[in-house]
Protein backbone atom coordinates (compact mmCIF):
# COMPACT_ATOMS: atom_id res chain seq x y z
CA UNK A 1 0.00 0.00 0.00
CA UNK A 2 2.84 2.36 0.64
CA UNK A 3 4.00 1.99 -3.25
CA UNK A 4 0.55 2.97 -4.14
CA UNK A 5 0.35 6.20 -1.43
CA UNK A 6 3.26 7.53 -2.97
CA UNK A 7 2.63 6.86 -6.59
CA UNK A 8 -0.69 9.05 -5.74
CA UNK A 9 1.22 12.00 -3.76
CA UNK A 10 3.36 12.15 -7.05
CA UNK A 11 0.12 12.77 -9.31
CA UNK A 12 0.17 16.47 -10.12
CA UNK A 13 -2.37 19.21 -11.97
CA UNK A 14 -1.70 19.20 -15.45
CA UNK A 15 1.09 22.32 -16.44
CA UNK A 16 -1.06 25.54 -17.03
CA UNK A 17 1.44 27.11 -18.59
CA UNK A 18 2.58 24.56 -21.11
CA UNK A 19 -1.75 24.28 -21.99
CA UNK A 20 -1.46 28.31 -22.27
CA UNK A 21 1.62 28.21 -24.88
CA UNK A 22 0.00 25.12 -26.56
CA UNK A 23 -3.42 27.29 -27.05
CA UNK A 24 -1.66 30.30 -28.09
CA UNK A 25 0.16 28.66 -30.57
CA UNK A 26 -3.19 27.27 -31.98
CA UNK A 27 -4.68 30.69 -32.25
CA UNK A 28 -1.53 31.43 -34.21
CA UNK A 29 -2.37 28.83 -36.52
CA UNK A 30 -3.63 29.51 -40.07
CA UNK A 31 -7.38 28.32 -39.56
CA UNK A 32 -10.12 29.77 -37.63
CA UNK A 33 -10.21 29.43 -33.80
CA UNK A 34 -11.49 26.40 -32.88
CA UNK A 35 -11.93 25.09 -36.05
CA UNK A 36 -10.18 21.59 -35.46
CA UNK A 37 -12.53 20.89 -32.54
CA UNK A 38 -11.34 18.13 -30.42
CA UNK A 39 -7.74 17.70 -31.97
CA UNK A 40 -7.22 21.65 -30.41
CA UNK A 41 -8.62 20.25 -27.40
CA UNK A 42 -6.43 17.07 -27.00
CA UNK A 43 -3.17 19.37 -27.90
CA UNK A 44 -3.85 21.18 -25.15
CA UNK A 45 -4.81 18.48 -22.73
CA UNK A 46 -1.47 16.32 -24.20
CA UNK A 47 0.72 20.26 -23.69
CA UNK A 48 -0.74 20.09 -20.32
CA UNK A 49 0.17 16.37 -19.37
CA UNK A 50 3.80 16.72 -20.84
CA UNK A 51 4.58 19.99 -19.57
CA UNK A 52 5.55 20.32 -23.62
CA UNK A 53 4.01 22.54 -25.95
CA UNK A 54 5.63 21.61 -28.81
CA UNK A 55 4.34 17.60 -28.57
CA UNK A 56 7.51 16.46 -29.86
CA UNK A 57 6.44 12.54 -31.20
CA UNK A 58 5.96 9.71 -28.74
CA UNK A 59 7.04 6.54 -28.11
CA UNK A 60 3.92 4.09 -27.52
CA UNK A 61 3.15 0.98 -25.82
CA UNK A 62 -0.40 -1.01 -25.50
CA UNK A 63 -0.12 -2.96 -22.02
CA UNK A 64 -2.51 -5.92 -22.63
CA UNK A 65 -2.87 -7.31 -18.96
CA UNK A 66 -4.31 -11.17 -18.76
CA UNK A 67 -6.38 -12.92 -16.47
CA UNK A 68 -8.27 -15.59 -15.60
CA UNK A 69 -11.80 -15.96 -13.26
CA UNK A 70 -13.42 -17.94 -11.06
CA UNK A 71 -16.78 -16.85 -11.93
CA UNK A 72 -16.56 -18.79 -15.26
CA UNK A 73 -17.91 -21.18 -13.53
CA UNK A 74 -21.24 -19.80 -13.20
CA UNK A 75 -21.82 -19.94 -16.84
CA UNK A 76 -21.11 -15.71 -17.91
CA UNK A 77 -19.21 -16.34 -21.07
CA UNK A 78 -19.48 -18.23 -24.50
CA UNK A 79 -16.11 -19.42 -24.28
CA UNK A 80 -13.71 -21.59 -22.77
CA UNK A 81 -11.31 -20.11 -19.78
CA UNK A 82 -8.51 -21.99 -22.11
CA UNK A 83 -9.00 -19.09 -24.27
CA UNK A 84 -7.24 -16.56 -22.28
CA UNK A 85 -4.10 -18.54 -22.13
CA UNK A 86 -4.43 -19.63 -25.97
CA UNK A 87 -4.98 -15.71 -26.70
CA UNK A 88 -1.60 -14.75 -24.79
CA UNK A 89 0.23 -17.14 -27.05
CA UNK A 90 -1.83 -15.36 -29.88
CA UNK A 91 -0.16 -12.01 -28.65
CA UNK A 92 3.03 -13.26 -28.23
CA UNK A 93 2.98 -14.29 -31.92
CA UNK A 94 1.95 -10.96 -33.33
CA UNK A 95 -1.50 -12.61 -34.37
CA UNK A 96 -4.14 -10.91 -32.47
CA UNK A 97 -6.41 -7.51 -34.15
CA UNK A 98 -4.26 -5.56 -31.39
CA UNK A 99 -0.70 -6.94 -33.15
CA UNK A 100 -2.05 -5.90 -36.52
CA UNK A 101 -3.49 -2.24 -35.41
CA UNK A 102 -0.09 -1.78 -33.18
CA UNK A 103 2.19 -2.55 -36.50
CA UNK A 104 0.28 -0.22 -38.13
CA UNK A 105 0.98 2.62 -35.85
CA UNK A 106 4.05 1.66 -34.99
CA UNK A 107 3.30 0.74 -31.54
CA UNK A 108 4.92 -1.86 -28.99
CA UNK A 109 2.34 -4.02 -27.36
CA UNK A 110 3.48 -5.27 -24.23
CA UNK A 111 1.70 -8.34 -22.88
CA UNK A 112 1.41 -9.06 -18.80
CA UNK A 113 0.51 -12.51 -17.09
CA UNK A 114 -0.58 -10.83 -14.06
CA UNK A 115 -3.43 -14.05 -13.45
CA UNK A 116 -3.40 -16.45 -16.16
CA UNK A 117 -4.63 -19.92 -14.95
CA UNK A 118 -1.71 -22.50 -15.82
CA UNK A 119 2.15 -21.40 -16.34
CA UNK A 120 3.37 -19.50 -19.43
CA UNK A 121 6.79 -20.08 -20.32
CA UNK A 122 7.63 -17.08 -23.12
CA UNK A 123 10.45 -14.67 -22.97
CA UNK A 124 8.55 -12.62 -24.64
CA UNK A 125 6.15 -12.43 -21.65
CA UNK A 126 6.39 -10.44 -19.03
CA UNK A 127 5.13 -12.67 -16.03
CA UNK A 128 3.87 -10.97 -12.79
CA UNK A 129 1.26 -13.66 -11.62
CA UNK A 130 -0.74 -12.59 -8.51
CA UNK A 131 -2.67 -15.90 -8.47
CA UNK A 132 -4.04 -18.48 -10.62
CA UNK A 133 -6.91 -16.49 -12.07
CA UNK A 134 -9.10 -15.01 -9.18
CA UNK A 135 -12.08 -16.89 -7.20
CA UNK A 136 -15.73 -17.35 -8.00
CA UNK A 137 -16.79 -13.91 -6.62
CA UNK A 138 -20.54 -15.02 -6.51
CA UNK A 139 -19.06 -17.63 -4.00
CA UNK A 140 -16.39 -15.77 -1.99
CA UNK A 141 -14.13 -12.50 -2.61
CA UNK A 142 -12.79 -12.87 -5.84
CA UNK A 143 -9.27 -12.05 -4.01
CA UNK A 144 -7.63 -10.60 -0.87
CA UNK A 145 -6.78 -7.13 -0.34
CA UNK A 146 -3.43 -7.44 -0.29
CA UNK A 147 -3.70 -9.53 -3.46
CA UNK A 148 -5.76 -6.28 -5.37
CA UNK A 149 -3.14 -4.00 -3.98
CA UNK A 150 0.26 -6.47 -5.31
CA UNK A 151 -2.10 -6.03 -8.68
CA UNK A 152 -2.16 -2.72 -8.02
CA UNK A 153 1.33 -2.25 -7.78
CA UNK A 154 2.50 -4.45 -10.42
CA UNK A 155 0.88 -1.95 -12.98
CA UNK A 156 2.48 1.07 -11.40
CA UNK A 157 6.05 -0.85 -11.57
CA UNK A 158 4.93 -1.55 -14.88
CA UNK A 159 4.59 2.42 -15.96
CA UNK A 160 7.61 3.32 -14.65
CA UNK A 161 9.86 0.52 -16.02
CA UNK A 162 8.26 1.24 -19.97
CA UNK A 163 8.74 5.45 -18.99
CA UNK A 164 12.49 4.87 -18.48
CA UNK A 165 12.52 2.56 -21.25
CA UNK A 166 11.45 5.69 -23.25
CA UNK A 167 7.26 5.40 -23.60
CA UNK A 168 5.78 8.28 -23.70
CA UNK A 169 2.08 7.16 -24.97
CA UNK A 170 0.61 4.72 -23.19
CA UNK A 171 -2.80 2.62 -24.21
CA UNK A 172 -4.66 -0.17 -21.73
CA UNK A 173 -5.83 -3.22 -22.98
CA UNK A 174 -6.66 -6.57 -21.77
CA UNK A 175 -7.58 -10.24 -21.86
CA UNK A 176 -9.29 -12.49 -19.40
CA UNK A 177 -12.43 -14.68 -20.31
CA UNK A 178 -15.53 -13.68 -18.50
CA UNK A 179 -14.13 -10.28 -17.48
CA UNK A 180 -17.16 -8.33 -18.66
CA UNK A 181 -19.08 -9.68 -15.47
CA UNK A 182 -16.22 -8.40 -12.73
CA UNK A 183 -16.13 -5.20 -14.35
CA UNK A 184 -20.03 -4.85 -14.71
CA UNK A 185 -19.82 -5.77 -11.08
CA UNK A 186 -17.24 -3.13 -10.16
CA UNK A 187 -19.10 -0.52 -12.23
CA UNK A 188 -22.50 -1.28 -10.68
CA UNK A 189 -21.07 -0.19 -7.19
CA UNK A 190 -18.69 1.88 -8.05
CA UNK A 191 -21.36 3.75 -10.11
CA UNK A 192 -24.38 2.75 -8.19
CA UNK A 193 -26.44 1.65 -10.93
CA UNK A 194 -28.23 -2.25 -11.17
CA UNK A 195 -26.26 -5.10 -12.78
CA UNK A 196 -29.09 -4.62 -15.33
CA UNK A 197 -27.15 -1.25 -16.46
CA UNK A 198 -24.24 -2.28 -15.94
CA UNK A 199 -23.96 -5.90 -17.88
CA UNK A 200 -23.51 -6.61 -21.93
CA UNK A 201 -23.60 -9.58 -24.30
CA UNK A 202 -19.47 -9.74 -23.75
CA UNK A 203 -18.06 -12.56 -25.65
CA UNK A 204 -21.68 -12.45 -27.42
CA UNK A 205 -24.38 -14.82 -24.75
CA UNK A 206 -27.82 -15.24 -25.31
CA UNK A 207 -30.56 -13.55 -23.16
CA UNK A 208 -30.91 -16.81 -20.96
CA UNK A 209 -26.74 -15.87 -20.41
CA UNK A 210 -27.40 -11.83 -19.88
CA UNK A 211 -30.30 -13.28 -17.30
CA UNK A 212 -27.51 -15.51 -15.31
CA UNK A 213 -24.92 -12.66 -15.77
CA UNK A 214 -26.85 -9.92 -13.96
CA UNK A 215 -28.17 -12.61 -11.13
CA UNK A 216 -24.64 -13.40 -10.68
CA UNK A 217 -23.66 -9.69 -10.02
CA UNK A 218 -26.16 -9.31 -8.16
CA UNK A 219 -25.13 -12.57 -6.13
CA UNK A 220 -21.67 -11.42 -5.53
CA UNK A 221 -21.97 -8.18 -4.30
CA UNK A 222 -25.03 -9.26 -1.78
CA UNK A 223 -22.74 -11.62 -0.91
CA UNK A 224 -19.13 -10.14 -0.47
CA UNK A 225 -20.52 -6.25 0.68
CA UNK A 226 -17.82 -3.93 -1.47
CA UNK A 227 -17.54 -0.77 -0.20
CA UNK A 228 -18.55 1.92 -2.53
CA UNK A 229 -15.78 4.55 -1.10
CA UNK A 230 -13.14 1.92 -1.39
CA UNK A 231 -12.42 1.11 -5.06
CA UNK A 232 -9.59 -0.98 -3.83
CA UNK A 233 -11.61 -2.77 -1.84
CA UNK A 234 -14.30 -3.38 -4.94
CA UNK A 235 -11.45 -4.38 -6.96
CA UNK A 236 -10.80 -7.47 -4.23
CA UNK A 237 -14.40 -8.76 -3.67
CA UNK A 238 -15.82 -8.29 -7.10
CA UNK A 239 -13.05 -7.17 -9.48
CA UNK A 240 -10.20 -9.10 -11.63
CA UNK A 241 -6.78 -9.01 -11.43
CA UNK A 242 -6.26 -7.50 -15.13
CA UNK A 243 -8.43 -4.75 -13.76
CA UNK A 244 -6.28 -3.82 -10.48
CA UNK A 245 -3.29 -4.18 -12.74
CA UNK A 246 -4.63 -1.51 -15.50
CA UNK A 247 -5.67 0.91 -12.38
CA UNK A 248 -1.98 0.75 -11.21
CA UNK A 249 -0.70 1.63 -14.98
CA UNK A 250 -2.99 4.54 -14.93
CA UNK A 251 -1.42 5.70 -11.49
CA UNK A 252 1.83 5.14 -12.95
CA UNK A 253 1.70 6.58 -15.99
CA UNK A 254 -0.44 9.89 -14.40
CA UNK A 255 2.73 9.75 -11.72
CA UNK A 256 5.26 10.33 -14.57
CA UNK A 257 3.15 12.65 -16.82
CA UNK A 258 2.13 9.91 -19.77
CA UNK A 259 -0.62 10.52 -21.44
CA UNK A 260 -3.13 7.44 -21.07
CA UNK A 261 -5.72 6.18 -23.35
CA UNK A 262 -8.39 4.20 -22.15
CA UNK A 263 -9.73 1.16 -24.29
CA UNK A 264 -13.39 0.31 -24.01
CA UNK A 265 -15.78 -1.26 -21.63
CA UNK A 266 -12.85 -3.19 -19.45
CA UNK A 267 -10.34 -0.78 -19.69
CA UNK A 268 -12.72 1.90 -18.80
CA UNK A 269 -14.13 0.68 -15.74
CA UNK A 270 -10.44 0.37 -14.30
CA UNK A 271 -9.90 3.80 -15.56
CA UNK A 272 -12.73 4.53 -13.38
CA UNK A 273 -11.43 2.83 -9.95
CA UNK A 274 -7.91 4.43 -10.52
CA UNK A 275 -9.45 7.98 -10.49
CA UNK A 276 -11.23 6.71 -7.25
CA UNK A 277 -8.65 5.98 -5.70
CA UNK A 278 -6.66 9.05 -7.09
CA UNK A 279 -8.96 11.62 -8.62
CA UNK A 280 -5.74 13.65 -10.22
CA UNK A 281 -5.50 11.00 -12.55
CA UNK A 282 -8.42 11.68 -14.65
CA UNK A 283 -6.84 14.88 -16.19
CA UNK A 284 -4.28 12.29 -17.29
CA UNK A 285 -6.86 9.94 -19.59
CA UNK A 286 -8.07 10.05 -23.49
CA UNK A 287 -10.97 8.68 -24.07
CA UNK A 288 -10.60 6.75 -27.52
CA UNK A 289 -14.04 5.01 -28.07
CA UNK A 290 -17.40 3.86 -27.68
CA UNK A 291 -17.98 0.20 -26.89
CA UNK A 292 -20.41 -1.93 -27.81
CA UNK A 293 -20.75 -3.25 -24.24
CA UNK A 294 -24.15 -1.50 -22.53
CA UNK A 295 -21.72 -0.15 -19.86
CA UNK A 296 -19.25 1.30 -21.40
CA UNK A 297 -21.27 4.52 -21.65
CA UNK A 298 -21.97 4.65 -17.96
CA UNK A 299 -18.21 4.39 -16.86
CA UNK A 300 -17.68 7.15 -19.19
CA UNK A 301 -20.29 9.59 -17.87
CA UNK A 302 -19.19 8.66 -14.38
CA UNK A 303 -15.98 9.57 -15.15
CA UNK A 304 -17.00 12.85 -17.47
CA UNK A 305 -15.21 11.90 -20.73
CA UNK A 306 -16.36 12.02 -24.28
CA UNK A 307 -14.95 9.46 -26.61
CA UNK A 308 -13.74 10.21 -30.25
CA UNK A 309 -14.40 7.44 -32.05
CA UNK A 310 -17.77 5.23 -32.63
CA UNK A 311 -16.89 2.27 -34.18
CA UNK A 312 -19.45 -0.23 -32.89
CA UNK A 313 -16.36 -2.18 -31.54
CA UNK A 314 -15.96 -4.85 -28.30
CA UNK A 315 -13.18 -6.93 -28.41
CA UNK A 316 -10.68 -5.49 -25.90
CA UNK A 317 -7.68 -6.03 -26.16
CA UNK A 318 -6.69 -2.30 -26.70
CA UNK A 319 -8.13 -2.18 -30.12
CA UNK A 320 -10.02 0.61 -29.58
CA UNK A 321 -7.32 2.59 -28.25
CA UNK A 322 -4.86 1.78 -30.20
CA UNK A 323 -7.00 3.31 -33.20
CA UNK A 324 -7.17 6.74 -31.58
CA UNK A 325 -3.13 6.90 -31.64
CA UNK A 326 -3.14 8.85 -35.39
CA UNK A 327 -5.45 11.45 -33.69
CA UNK A 328 -3.30 11.72 -30.71
CA UNK A 329 -0.40 12.15 -33.37
CA UNK A 330 -2.29 14.21 -35.44
CA UNK A 331 -2.69 16.96 -32.72
CA UNK A 332 0.60 16.84 -32.39
CA UNK A 333 1.35 17.27 -35.73
CA UNK A 334 -1.01 20.62 -36.42
CA UNK A 335 0.70 21.91 -33.34
CA UNK A 336 4.20 21.56 -34.77
CA UNK A 337 4.02 21.63 -38.29
CA UNK A 338 1.42 24.34 -39.31
CA UNK A 339 2.20 27.78 -40.46
CA UNK A 340 1.44 30.61 -38.42
CA UNK A 341 -0.49 33.78 -40.08
CA UNK A 342 2.75 35.06 -40.17
CA UNK A 343 4.80 33.01 -41.53
CA UNK A 344 2.31 32.38 -44.12
CA UNK A 345 1.57 35.53 -45.29
CA UNK A 346 -2.34 34.84 -44.69
CA UNK A 347 -4.63 38.10 -43.66
CA UNK A 348 -6.26 36.93 -40.05
CA UNK A 349 -9.86 37.36 -40.08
Amino acid sequence: MLKIEQTIRRILPLDEEAMREAARRLDRLTKPPGSLGRLEELAVQLAGITGDADLKPMAKAIVVMAADHGVCEEGVSAFPQEVTRQMVHNFLAGGAAINVLARQTGAEVVCVDIGVKGELEDDRLISRKVRQGTANMAREAAMSREEAERAIEIGIELAEILAGKGIRLFATGEMGIGNTTPSAAVLSVLSDVDAEDAVGRGTGIDDAGMKRKQATIRKAIALNVPDASDAIDVLAKVGGLELAGLAGLVLGAAANRRPVVIDGFISTVAALAACRIAPAAKEYLIPSHLSEEKGHRVALKELGLEPMLSLKMRLGEGSGAVLAFPLIDAAGNVLREMATFDSAGVSRG
